[in-house]
């Protein structure tokens, strides 16, 4: 069963269009192109602009793609559901923009078209070797190569279609991030964040440690009382409770070995002519390099992990590595330019995964252990097996299980129309192939009041203990400022004086925290002062500042319009952001592909594939 389910995945993704096409066609009376009368046709609309199913399947199938080229494992329900929603979202800020353009009146010239192929080609131009000169962009051999009369005037529509579409967008990004600004106070402020230093000493009191549970009591009348003033904290998602049995995908060292034999094949191949690049793009596990023709651009020591690094900085210049084993898989490495600190290098990347004979074994564990819980409890089914049930309590919002993973198709099974003691079929996760048996589940809503007891006791008991050692810190900086050192006041009262430092406005501090109002005090202080009480993540501390480092004026000033660029940069996408966001949210959307797409799947699922 996991072998064809394996198999079909492509068949059925094929099937599926076809349904649907079928359905447009004969059901809607559309032709082949989408073209129809009216709404049906339509997968949704943004305000008021249909959103075509041939203009969704174009842009979902590009990100199916892309996806499909990045791993070995087939694309799972979930994991296309993902992709789905990815094409829509796609489509939907398209159309918006484009609505947005012609609302702001927004054009591009012939001119501005002729200027940017000129001047400004597209990535891809760039990082093409015909264009570079000592593995640098070439300005003048892309000139050259645009001005020969043998270009082709396909590529030259492509380009100008380009444009067309960037321009415009351009345009819309500087007006809305026009007047983005950072003036020299803010960037002080930041600088000085991230370059003063403080170091100091501190007392903690920590009530929980302090305070013993028989010491403060809390009443059945005010946990009450805190309930219904917290109502909305006691917000609960729907909860099910199952039990797993999982089969773990792990490499033997047969799966490694034939890794290490494809990608020594796909050297000897290189070796024997073949392009690098298009070996990469076609063979390549590395989404982040593949697409680039496994170019890494620079690498700095400490970028990478230790196995690539030392390969990268040892190689031959241009000469293909044997395969190198990292976390991550079998490497080919080609070394094209290094210094003592930087190497540019590309490579070819196959994740070490299970296949072969040790694949066709775990498929059919799996489809013994799915035969196996039709006919009894995964518990029964997991002592025949040799295989431990998990239990585990599932939400939506956390779809994993200790020891198996990520479950997102078992959640949407759980949730779907499963009925306890039911089990499901088996799903194939990255990691294994798992089986679930629902035990309960729970509908979201409020936690009821005898569950959210046990919580609200706790924090009650908190505040109490933090009240009564209020009064105790309030002593110690009594004593403090009566004349008692800070390790005098401590051993009266059987504490212990922590040292810290030295450290900035941002670092985490160990027994102080992060960014809170402690760490803040360190640095209101003037060496030898000593706080008042501090409360800062529910512990109470008593602070003195021993040193104060402060941020080196000089060196901000000259470093102060890189900062200013960086930021202005950051602030500029922030707002870009904002604005999309706000687009979306002031846009009539109207979604129906649940209503179009599902039936068709619901068909091809009811085919018996």
């Amino acid at each position: 069963m996991m072998r064809q389910m394996r198999d079909n995945m492509k068949v059925i993704m094929i099937i599926t269009s076809v349904a649907f096409v079928g359905l447009m066609v004969f059901g809607w009376g559309m032709d082949i192109a989408g073209r129809g009368k009216g709404g049906p046709g339509v997968l949704g609309k943004v305000n008021g602009l249909p959103v075509s199913y041939e203009e969704f399947n174009s842009t979902y199938r590009n990100l199916y793609d892309q996806e499909q080229r990045s791993r070995q494992d087939p694309i799972t329900s979930a994991v296309n559901k993902q992709l789905e929603d990815a094409a829509w979202n796609q489509i939907v800020m398209q159309k918006l923009i484009g609505q947005e353009l012609d609302r702001r009146g927004i054009k591009v010239t012939d001119e501005e078209v002729r200027e940017a192929a000129k001047y400004a080609p597209p990535p891809e131009f760039q990082e093409n070797k015909a264009f570079q000169t000592n593995g640098q962009f070439d300005i003048h051999k892309y000139q050259q190569f645009l001005a020969s009369p043998a270009v082709d005037n396909t590529l030259l529509l492509q380009l100008e279609a380009y444009y067309r579409d960037v321009i415009p967008r351009s345009k819309l990004y500087y007006q809305v991030t026009s007047g983005v600004y950072v003036p020299d106070s803010y960037l002080w402020s930041m600088w000085r964040d991230a370059h003063e230093t403080a170091r100091i000493r501190f007392i903690a009191l920590d009530p929980r440690a302090l305070v013993a549970d028989n010491q403060v009591s809390v009443s059945d009348a005010e946990i009450s009382a805190y309930y219904d003033k917290h109502k909305n904290d006691f917000q609960r998602p729907a909860v099910a409770r199952v039990v797993a049995l999982a089969i773990a995908k792990e490499p033997t060292a047969a799966d490694t070995a034939a890794v290490r034999d494809s990608l020594l094949a796909v050297k000897k191949q290189i070796a024997a002519g073949a392009d690098f690049a298009e070996m990469a793009k076609k063979v390549s596990k590395d989404p982040g390099s593949a697409a680039q023709g496994g170019e890494l651009g620079a690498i700095k020591k400490g970028q990478t992990v230790p196995a690539f690094e030392q390969a990268v900085f040892s190689l031959p210049l241009n000469q293909l590595s044997d395969p190198v084993l990292t976390q991550f898989g079998y490497h080919l490495i080609e070394v094209e330019s290094r210094t003592a600190d930087e190497a540019k290098a590309r490579h070819i990347l196959l994740p070490v995964t299970v296949a072969g004979a040790h694949l066709d074994q775990l498929l059919a564990r799996a489809d013994t252990m799915e035969k196996q819980g039709e006919l009894r409890p995964l518990a029964d089914v997991g002592q025949r097996m040799g295989l431990t049930p998990r239990s585990a309590n599932l939400t939506k919002e956390i779809p994993s299980i200790p020891g198996v993973g990520r479950v997102d198709e078992g959640v949407d099974w759980v949730f779907g129309d499963a009925q306890p003691k039911e089990v499901s079929q088996v799903f194939e996760s990255p990691n294994a192939f798992y089986t679930l048996e629902l035990v309960s589940r729970t509908q979201a809503g409020t936690e009821p009041l005898q569950a959210a007891t046990p919580t609200i006791r706790t924090v009650l008991m908190l505040q109490k203990k933090l009240e009564r050692e209020r009064d105790l810190a309030r002593q110690i900086v009594d004593q403090i400022r009566a004349g008692q050192s800070l390790d005098q006041v401590a051993a009266t009262h059987g504490l212990q004086v922590r040292d810290a430092g030295p450290f900035t406005h941002r670092d985490f501090v160990p027994g102080l925290g992060q960014a809170n109002a402690a760490v803040g005090t360190a640095f209101g202080l003037n060496p030898g002062q000593v706080s008042g009480v501090v409360e800062a993540s529910d512990i109470l501390f008593v602070v003195q500042t021993v040193e104060k480092q402060p941020a080196n004026r000089q060196e901000f000033d000259q470093q102060k319009e890189i900062e200013r660029t960086r930021m202005t940069q950051a602030l500029a996408e922030q707002r870009w952001q904002q604005f999309l966001v706000a687009l979306r949210q002031t846009a009539k959307i109207v979604d129906n592909r649940d209503k179009v797409l599902r039936p068709a799947k619901d068909t091809t699922a009811n085919a018996g594939l």
